[in-house]
């Protein structure tokens, strides 16, 4: 009776959240592409928006989470995928902790799942949107009133984003979380790299977007090429660090993801027919990253609240500002990750104070996203046992064993755990030392968005890409 109450009382609350039907078939390429774009555009289009009653601002303090949480401070889409992350990131912690015993391999769990993850999604909206107003994020000059507007169009983008990467899951392609990260991501990469116009400069007062000796490109290119030119081979050097970091990364990313365990699998049915089932090292993808990353954003955030000034700092529960917004001091010094370290260790500038938040960040950043990968397996359908449903039903079986699921759980459970563990590790380790050699876009970023692209490309290959554009089939080789 009571489990009849609890699915009634879910499916009254799933009836009044934001969500966009399944197609009732399966769309063609083209028609998902179309969708993917479309999606994409109007997040582009969102983040270009600004929101009324927020005067203008450098928000340089926030630009991780920016990056993290594929926003845009000031614009309609400040908040990003931050809602939709954290709710997820509570039903994790609450289904993985087994404090809400719900078995995922049942279908009626898993739909109420996604229901309270929209439901979540959709309050963090309206939480995170006070958060933001309350912690001064965004300069407001106005009373309550003009407050509680700015809340109300920074949760009402929050609930357009939630559409957004409904929009890409179902009719699309990946999902609108990654698809995001990754837009943001490119795009500061791409100003990083190639901007000719100074970190000063102001939209149509083109005076303070001329370079000058006192204030350089944003561009590391421009400033690779004038500290040769100048002969400064030291300056020279540092400036070619952060894309030369960049590069490895990426080839080392790209050179992880196609390490893994192949399963020989045969069809039961038909003898000497068969196929592999790869188990990557990187099981669980970039999701543990987003989720520690998310989860040390919104801890950021919270340190932000109730900020005192006190001489050249601002100081709160959690730690200490300095001016430009920068943590100086407290627990929340060690929950942001200090960038470049390599450059000052090659400059001699770096302190004991800075090894050491080096070192917690470092610990902090692989268990989480070592405790998340495990629980992301049990709660997304990846563990052994709806593996090995799945084997089963398409009817395949592993040779040398007879055709049983649970035969087929026992070996697939030797290597899902491992996988799981050493794979969410060892993503945390590559963020955190991306971010320690000042890899562009930060480490996080940069990690989430080589293996998002890397998904995708996966992804557009293994489709029918027959009806595709030349281009696009000249491109995935087909």
């Amino acid at each position: 009776m009571k489990d009849e109450e609890e699915k009634s009382f879910i499916e009254k609350v799933a009836r009044f959240l934001p969500t966009i039907e399944r197609p009732a078939f399966r769309l063609p390429f083209n028609e998902r592409l179309k969708w993917t774009g479309v999606a994409l555009v109007m997040y582009l289009i969102l983040s270009s928006i600004t929101i009324y009653g927020v005067s203008r601002a450098q928000y340089e303090q926030f630009r991780f989470f920016e990056i993290v949480l594929g926003s845009k401070f000031g614009s309609l889409v400040t908040l990003g995928i931050g809602p939709i992350v954290t709710g997820g990131i509570i039903l994790q912690l609450l289904v993985g902790s087994k404090i809400l015993d719900w078995d995922m391999t049942e279908e009626k769990n898993r739909r109420k799942f996604q229901a309270w993850n929209r439901f979540l999604a959709v309050v963090f909206c309206f939480l995170e949107a006070i958060a933001f107003v309350l912690a001064g994020a965004l300069p407001i000059a106005g009373g309550f009133g003009l407050k509680l507007f700015v809340v109300l169009q920074l949760a009402l983008g929050g609930i357009i984003v939630i559409f957004l990467d409904e929009l890409v899951s179902k009719y699309g392609f990946g999902s609108g979380v990654s698809l995001f990260i990754a837009a943001g991501v490119c795009n500061t990469i791409f100003i990083r790299v190639f901007s000719p116009l100074t970190a000063t400069c102001i939209p149509l007062q083109f005076s303070t977007c001329i370079p000058s000796a006192g204030n350089p490109p944003v561009g590391l290119v421009w400033n690779f090429l004038g500290n040769i030119m100048a002969g400064k081979s030291r300056e020279a050097l540092l400036t070619f660090l952060p894309l030369f970091s960049t590069i490895i990364v990426f080839l080392i990313v790209i050179y992880i993801q196609n390490l893994g365990i192949e399963i020989p699998l045969t069809f039961s049915a038909l003898r000497g027919f068969g196929r592999v089932w790869s188990l990557k090292l990187l099981y669980t993808s970039n999701i543990p990253v987003i989720l520690a990353a998310a989860l040390l954003a919104n801890f950021q955030l919270v340190g932000r609240l109730g900020l005192t000034k006190t001489n050249s700092e601002y100081c709160g529960l959690m730690g200490c500002f300095d001016e430009a917004g920068n943590p100086i001091k407290g627990i929340i010094y060690f929950l942001s990750s200090p960038q470049n370290i390599l450059a000052k260790v090659i400059s001699l500038s770096i302190t004991k104070e800075e090894i050491l938040r080096a070192l917690v960040y470092l610990i902090l950043m692989t268990s989480l996203t070592t405790i998340f990968s495990i629980f992301w397996v049990s709660t997304s359908g990846m563990d052994a046992k709806s593996i090995a449903e799945q084997i089963d039903s398409m009817g395949l079986q592993i040779p040398g064993y007879r055709k049983d699921p649970k035969v087929i759980e026992s070996v697939l459970d030797r290597y899902i755990p491992n996988l799981a563990f050493l794979g969410g590790f060892l993503v945390g380790l590559l963020a955190v030392l991306s971010d320690f050699i000042g890899a562009l876009g930060t480490g996080t970023g940069i990690l989430l968005t080589v293996m998002i692209l890397y998904n995708y490309y996966e992804e557009l290959s293994a489709q029918n890409l027959e009806e595709a554009h030349p281009l696009i089939r000249k491109i995935f080789g087909e």
